[in-house]
């Protein structure tokens, strides 16, 4: 895609028909897919969070109440950005009705006007230009920044020109000529940013805006544009102007912030489903789920707040609003199914303690530890807690996790207080899995395991279980894996694989962490890291079931760090797909990076299913970038520097706002290529470390971080 071209929007007057056919699956998709346009063009109308939340909510309502009546399907997104503005210009009106009943949502919504406030998106971390730019939009009178807020849409590709103008309900042609207007005031609002930055300011502008209060209103805006339009000191000024094309993608898709679930809940679920039939639990946790870590635009003044305490606000120029970041894990809607728990790393008490210095003959008290974890998985019982003391165990028989908790009463396996616990699995055969777990609803924090001759810890066809602040490393076969049907609702957190190598089957074994041979829904990888393994980082191959893979870092895979002959690795950082015929799941895969691994930094693997990337990172790959030649996937705001080569993809791919879409990109764009802090400690909670390494600050490749 060169600058200034549109994408074509995807046709889906199918699954309208669908949905208006009572199809939930259906529904859902079509929410999901709308909902970061939504927030998009509300988020950029309004300064306060709660209204955009608010608002939000309101719209997708009135789609969802209003879908029934829609005559022409293939007008849907058109329809869904009418009604938005439609919103936004009730919101200016002062018009707080909510929830119109569904014959009274209109099929059409012509010119629905709607205002674009001061500051919307100043908040955003601009720097020259892009700062300029954003000032300038301050100086629109309301009906030329609504323009720019569609525009900005279209410029970024998310929009193309007929659905512009059929929001604005006018024909293209006269919708381009109120662009070119607008674009005209614009450059005039920027060439004043300019003048009243400039230092010295002109001895006349400084006369002209003495008696001026600040106020960016119409009167001010003519009075001080014509002084610049005129003065051979200011005009002179706006001569290396950029486009603002050329700006408008970098100040680009944001972290959306938790969607007010509990609001949707009880404003839209009863309703709808009974009087519509179209709305269901699950869909409402598909809006909440994309809303949590969708690349949706969320500028706001006042930070974002929730039950679990304050949200960490990114700093924000003087008089500018803040970007709300991905809000922690903790604070997050869980995967769909699964049970909300505390996250922390370590227990102070326990109902079994197990020490390296104990007796399986004692009562598994404090006082009394047993010596080994089989013996305490052995007597767990559903709602216990089961704390190891520091030390390295060395179990000489493979350790089985048989028993089950339930939602009400998981069962915790955790280090104890500050000490640390290992696993060494080096004597256990190496036909063996040092660890085999079958049991469902527990957390697993805390621990060390390593030196297994085969997997440190495979878990079969388990449910909602949680691996949390783990460090697996020096395995032969992997670090963690998942597998078997029923593999559902399992979160792995906050964890660290590396180093696992099968010295005697050059560098085809040997991976970081795994969810494959096997099938289920709603399992999360998030904060992990996968690096220096022989094989792949992130292997989710021959798994049918869509697995949400965010903020995760995989780094030197597939290098030969062992001197192994005959060395023949595939080494791809993450690996979607796998298997004959290969497994179809759709991952949605957000916030990740990949570098130096031998391979691809981000690759397919056969996967037929449509897959979704925003925002990655691939640097300096040994072969491509995204490996996408199977699967119609859609890429969006990924970044691809320094790779053998950027981008393989099939005839499906959709692909907007990522370099190769965006011209001529070069490691410049990054704030950092030293990978040192990145691949250091964690910070004390257990999160990513905090680095600037391959950050952009436009909106563009991974965030590096989840705070």
């Amino acid at each position: 895609m060169t600058q200034g071209e549109t994408v074509p929007a995807r046709d889906t007057s199918s699954l309208v028909r669908a949905a208006q056919g009572g199809d939930e699956r259906a529904l859902e998709e079509l929410v999901a897919e709308h909902l970061p346009l939504v927030y998009n063009v509300i988020g950029r109308a309004l300064n306060r969070h709660a209204d955009v939340d608010d608002l939000v909510q309101e719209t997708m309502i009135q789609v969802v109440r209003g879908l029934p009546g829609l005559r022409e399907p293939a007008r849907f997104r058109s329809w869904v950005v009418a009604i938005a503005y439609r919103q936004v210009q009730m919101h200016r009106r002062g018009v707080t009705r909510r929830h119109p009943p569904a014959h009274e949502v209109p099929e059409d919504l012509a010119d629905p006007g709607g205002d674009f406030v001061e500051r919307s998106i100043t908040g955003l971390m601009l720097t020259g230009q892009r700062r300029e730019l954003a000032e300038a939009t301050r100086w629109l009178d309301d009906a030329d920044r609504h323009l720019l807020a569609l525009w900005w849409q279209e410029a970024v590709g998310e929009l193309n020109r007929a659905e512009l103008a059929a929001a604005l309900g006018l024909r293209q042609t006269h919708a381009a000529v109120r662009v070119q207007r607008m674009r005209a005031q614009l450059d005039a609002a920027r060439g004043l940013v300019r003048a009243l930055h400039a230092t010295p300011r002109c001895p006349e502008l400084a006369e002209a805006v003495r008696p001026w209060d600040g106020a960016t209103d119409a009167l001010w805006r003519k009075r001080l544009t014509r002084h610049v339009r005129g003065c051979d000191r200011c005009g002179p000024l706006s001569a290396d102007l950029l486009a603002p094309e050329q700006l408008l993608p970098g100040i680009a898709a944001l972290p959306a912030p938790i969607f007010a679930l509990d609001a949707l809940k009880s404003a839209a679920a009863p309703a709808l489903i009974t009087k519509t039939g179209l709305i269901t639990k699950t869909a409402v946790a598909a809006v909440a789920a994309l809303a949590a870590g969708g690349i949706a635009i969320a500028v706001y003044e006042s930070p974002l707040t929730g039950d679990d305490g304050d949200a960490t606000v990114a700093a924000a120029p003087s008089g500018g609003a803040a970007a709300v970041p991905d809000p922690p894990m903790q604070n997050a809607p869980t995967a769909a199914g699964a049970s909300a728990v505390p996250t922390p790393a370590r227990v102070a008490n326990a109902d079994i303690f197990v020490a390296p210095n104990g007796d399986d003959g004692g009562d598994g008290s404090k006082e009394r530890p047993y010596a080994t974890l089989t013996k305490a998985a052995a007597v767990v019982r559903p709602g216990q807690t089961i704390a190891l003391r520091g030390g390295t165990f060395r179990p000489a028989a493979p350790i089985a996790l048989d028993a089950s908790g339930d939602a009400e009463h998981r069962i915790t396996l955790s280090a104890y207080g500050d000490e640390h616990p290992v696993i060494d699995a080096s004597r256990i055969p190496a036909d063996k899995w040092a660890i085999t777990q079958r049991g469902s609803f527990w957390t697993v924090q805390g621990l060390e395991v390593k030196n297994s001759g085969s997997h440190a810890l495979v878990c079969l066809s388990c449910r909602q279980n949680i691996y949390q602040r783990l460090s697996m490393h020096d395995n032969v076969e992997s670090g963690l894996t998942l597998r078997g049907d029923g593999t559902t609702g399992n979160q792995v957190l906050d964890s660290d694989f590396f180093n696992n190598h099968n010295p005697a089957d050059q560098g085809q074994s040997g991976i970081g962490m795994a969810i494959k041979f096997g099938s289920g829904d709603d399992n999360v990888v998030r904060g992990c890291r996968a690096y220096d393994n022989a094989d792949d980082g992130f292997d989710f191959g021959d798994f049918a079931g869509a697995i949400d893979i965010q903020h995760n870092w995989a780094y030197g895979n597939g290098v030969n760090r062992w001197n192994v002959a005959g060395w023949r690795s595939n080494g791809n950082g993450f690996t979607f797909g796998g298997g004959n015929p290969p497994a179809s799941a759709s991952h949605s895969v957000r916030h990740n990076a990949a570098w130096n691994n031998i391979h691809n930094g981000f690759a397919d693997g056969g996967n037929p299913a449509e897959l979704r990337l925003t925002n990655n990172t691939a640097y300096r790959n040994g072969a491509t970038g995204f490996g996408m030649p199977t699967t119609p996937a859609t890429l969006r705001s990924n970044v691809a520097i320094g790779n053998d080569s950027s981008v393989s993809m099939s005839a499906g791919v959709h692909t907007s706002r990522n370099t190769w879409d965006e011209g001529s990109w070069t490691a410049s764009m990054f704030r950092s290529t030293d990978a040192t802090a990145a691949q250091g400690a964690r910070r004390a909670d257990g999160t990513l470390p905090a680095t600037d390494f391959l950050t952009t600050g436009n909106g563009m490749g991974a965030s590096m971080s989840e705070s």
